[in-house]
């Protein structure tokens, strides 16, 4: 029996219970060997009791262990002790795509194809490593809390299915393929069906097949063909449309046959979201006989009579010939008119004789030669056939060599106009920057494709981080990734900013963190400064700058290679820029959530670890941070709440029992009880508004009243009566430093 506080493994302290599930609790740990925290998946005691489904359950979980992805929570350990079976696996702080989608009601397209590419690379992972998932669904699909999307439970569907677990346990049989269904053979083509279900729910917010029973959703799975998902989100592109359809599809061998076929698919619905280029093959139509249609008949009637009327016509004319070869022997001008006859007609004289010869065979003998051949019409169709492959070989030679440029030849007037063309769609307008903020600036001119260097300039008549200057004027067109040089102002007491060119990256980037800087990289490709180490900074070394300002490091690749360039996310949400930098081979390292002056970046990514432009290597890993706002004041409140007064309230009495609540003036309820005792002690911080009020309701009771009747002296008593009151005091917060 698991209990908060145990040691199990001589290492892993139990310190609390985070999820469970139809086969397993779920436990976070923390392991004192590596003194990190950790997930602890315990088997239910039915199944711990199972030894047949245990050994499984062990040689599954030991097989998932030597998976190690980005998109995979990774397994740990495997361990046993007093008849506890569990699985230590990595942590992950975050949320389930089935929460997820229950959150957002559905996704977007976008964002729904960015967590399917990452869960197919998890899965293409496990697939290269011969391990099948078998239970892909958006509960074993977490997505943490810097974004990244993981797949779990790896190893431990097969371990069920092996053994007779009973479909609670399995899971919803809303994503099952029709093979598992059946109870047959699953394979990688199981877990690319449950991933298009799983993709057709993050975009519809539905599941596509649904009934009272398991066994009724089962066969529907089987028999029923998938509906689209347009029918429920019209504005979803062709692309994915088809994209759930052929992972969908009821015969494996119709489905994508690899997940990287899958993902490959994905990344181009993201460029060209409404193209039609997924294709769906049916190998058993490919080879198979079908029946002959009317339209077929007449076709290949209209050849048939095609072929005889040409049979028939070149009969006819071997008829005439045959004749015209053997008149009564003509005049003596005749034969010398033929002797000077034209190439033409000697040459079917010779055909026509070889036909005579032919014509001369025995009934039954075959011929050597088809009566049709040539060998003079051969050799001309052979001449002009090299001819032919000659002029077009030299044509594709020229023009590939000047596609590369082996040829000097200059384009014509198209060529030069289409090149000005670009070549001025390339410029930009320089826009106004001195007066603004530099973060503004900077953003503004990096989403333009243009290079701000920064040059610090001590003054105590503007404030610090004021553009003064710039080297390029307002409205002047520039070249993309023109550097353009800002002189900013360091305010009257700047910070001397350290010499780091030439250094490593690491040192560089501590000496300046150290001194108060912020540190922005950009990379690009030097010969002469070996890789890693930093050619240039901005603002240069000696100069002075605020504390806090930015300081741009431009670092070494080496010598220039293929490298990916770190593309524009500024501006666009945290999924559409994992996504954007995921098909360009990049991956996302973290992703904080910050104040940002900026209103309008408010839960948009407003900082990128890597410039705009800068040349990186496939894979390299980018720190994004999405904006919360500007940062609002805040407001405390601490004191005593003292009861009514007598100004408030002069039918206030002590030990009366009142409600007393406070409000803040955004509808923020700070307390609400029921007491008679005061005054009542209060202490908040974190307020958003600057003011509230408090309010207190009590039942005050009037005092008895006699009258006495001046007729006949008769006294009348008239009791008291309850009275709700309510008393409310305006207060005002403190603000916070």
């Amino acid at each position: 029996m698991i209990k908060i506080g145990m040691i199990i493994g001589e290492r892993y302290e139990i310190l609390e219970k985070i999820g469970t599930g139809g086969m397993s609790d779920v436990y976070k740990a923390k392991c004192h060997k590596l003194n990190r925290f950790v997930a602890i998946k315990v088997l239910k005691q039915e199944f711990s009791e199972n030894a047949n489904f245990v050994s499984k359950f062990r040689v599954e979980a030991q097989a998932a262990a030597g998976l190690m992805h980005p998109n995979i929570v990774n397994v740990y350990d495997v361990g046993e002790e007093n008849g506890i079976y569990y699985i230590v696996m990595e942590l992950v702080e975050g949320i389930t795509l089935k929460k997820y989608i229950e959150k957002k009601a559905r996704l977007s397209v976008k964002e729904a194809i960015s967590i399917a590419i990452q869960i197919s690379m998890g899965i293409e992972a496990a697939h290269n490593n011969h391990i099948i998932h078998r239970d892909i669904k958006p509960q074993n699909i977490i997505i943490s809390k810097e974004g990244k999307v993981k797949v779990t439970d790896f190893g431990i569907a097969k371990a069920a299915t092996s053994n007779t677990i009973t479909s609670n346990v399995m899971g919803s049989v809303h994503y099952t393929s029709p093979e598992q269904a059946r109870g047959g053979y699953s394979d990688e083509k199981s877990d690319i069906y449950s991933l298009g279900i799983t993709l057709f729910e993050m975009l519809t917010g539905r599941v596509p097949f649904n009934g009272e029973t398991t066994v009724a959703i089962a066969i529907k799975h089987i028999q029923e063909p998938i509906p689209s998902p347009r029918d429920y989100i019209p504005e979803i592109p062709v692309s994915v449309e088809q994209i759930v359809f052929k992972c969908c599809q009821k015969s494996p061998d119709r489905r994508y046959q690899t997940m990287a076929e899958l993902i490959a698919d994905l990344k181009q619905s993201l460029i060209n979201p409404d193209e039609d280029f997924v294709k769906i093959v049916d190998p058993d139509e490919e080879a198979s006989t079908r029946m002959i249609t009317d339209r077929d008949m007449v076709q290949i009637k209209r050849q048939s009579d095609r072929r005889d009327s040409m049979d028939e016509a070149l009969r006819l004319k071997k008829d005439v010939q045959r004749k015209a070869r053997r008149p009564e022997p003509e005049p003596e001008e005749e034969e010398d008119e033929y002797e000077e006859g034209t190439y033409e007609e000697e040459y079917e004289e010779e055909a026509y004789e070889e036909e005579d010869i032919e014509e001369d065979y025995e009934d039954g003998e075959e011929l050597e030669e088809d009566e049709d051949y040539d060998p003079k019409m051969e050799r001309i169709t052979t001449i002009l056939a090299v001819a032919a492959a000659l002029v077009i070989g030299c044509i594709v030679l020229f023009l590939v060599g000047k596609t590369i440029g082996i040829f000097p030849f200059e384009g014509g007037i198209g060529d030069r106009e289409d090149t000005a063309a670009e070549e001025e769609a390339e410029k930009v307008e320089m826009p106004k920057v001195v007066g603004r903020q530099l973060e503004e600036v900077r953003q503004e001119l990096l989403g333009m494709g243009l290079n701000p260097e920064v040059a610090y300039q001590e003054t105590d008549e503007y404030e610090a981080g004021l553009v003064l200057r710039c080297n390029i004027d307002i409205g002047v067109m520039v070249d993309g990734e023109t550097d353009i040089l800002l002189t900013v102002s360091a305010g009257a007491s700047g910070i001397e900013v350290p010499n780091v060119v030439g250094a490593s990256t690491a040192e560089g980037v501590s000496t300046l963190e150290q001194k108060g800087f912020v540190v922005n990289r950009t990379e690009s490709y030097d010969s002469q400064v070996p890789k890693g180490n930093i050619i240039s900074q901005s603002p240069e070394g000696g100069s002075k700058a605020p504390s806090g300002s930015t300081v741009t490091l431009r670092i070494s690749q080496g010598p220039e290679e293929n490298k990916v360039r770190v593309p524009n996310v500024i501006g666009v949400s945290e999924m559409d820029a994992i996504a954007t930098l995921t098909e360009l081979g990049l991956s996302v390292a973290s992703v904080t959530e910050v104040n940002n002056d900026d209103a309008s970046l408010a839960g948009l990514v407003c900082y990128q670890s890597y410039s705009v432009g800068t040349y990186v290597d496939s894979g390299t890993t980018i720190d994004l941070r999405v904006s919360l706002g500007p940062k609002q004041s805040t407001y405390s409140f601490s004191g005593s709440i003292e009861p009514p007064s007598a100004e408030e309230d002069p039918d206030y009495k002590d030990g009366l029992n009142v409600v007393v609540s406070i409000l803040t003036a955004d509808g923020v309820s700070l307390l609400n009880t029921n007491t008679a005792s005061f005054p009542i002690s209060v202490n908040y911080t974190g307020i958003q508004s600057a003011s509230g009020t408090v309010t207190f309701t009590y039942t005050v009771k009037t005092d008895a009243v006699t009258d006495t009747n001046p007729e006949t002296g008769e006294t009348i008593t008239t009791e008291g009566t309850e009275v709700e009151k309510t008393v409310v005091r305006e207060l005002q917060f403190t603000p916070e430093a």
